[in-house]
């Protein structure tokens, strides 16, 4: 089992969630949060550091069983790119998921996913 936590751009939610529902992948949690990557360089005023402004962006999480984690990459790489690829168009993190379980049922296991 693995957890995919995906941080895209706002305006690519309505496009990923459409290609996940296509792609069979239904189960997802979806939060707004602000940060900052690469598109934001630290700069200086008066020879202070400046913090770069926080960004609004969509974090999707996504517990996958293993046959599913590159369907649900590839899914999310092309739904979420800009045209040619943009600076912000995002990051995929797949981490290893030790334990689900279903609250309703107690099921463990990839089966609770």
């Amino acid at each position: 089992m693995k957890l995919i936590t995906a941080i895209i751009q706002p305006d690519r939610l309505d496009h990923v969630r459409e290609a996940l529902i296509q792609a069979d992948i239904t189960r997802i949690t979806v939060t707004r949060v602000t940060g900052h990557g690469r598109q934001e360089d630290i700069e200086y005023y008066r020879g202070q550091k400046i913090a770069p402004n926080l960004i609004p962006k969509v974090r999707l999480d996504i517990a996958v069983n293993d046959q599913f984690v590159d369907i649900t990459v590839d899914t999310i790489v092309k739904a979420a790119r800009h045209d040619v690829g943009e600076i912000g168009d995002g990051k995929i993190f797949i981490t290893p998921m030790e334990q689900c379980v279903r609250i309703r049922t107690n099921e463990r296991g990839g089966s609770a996913i």
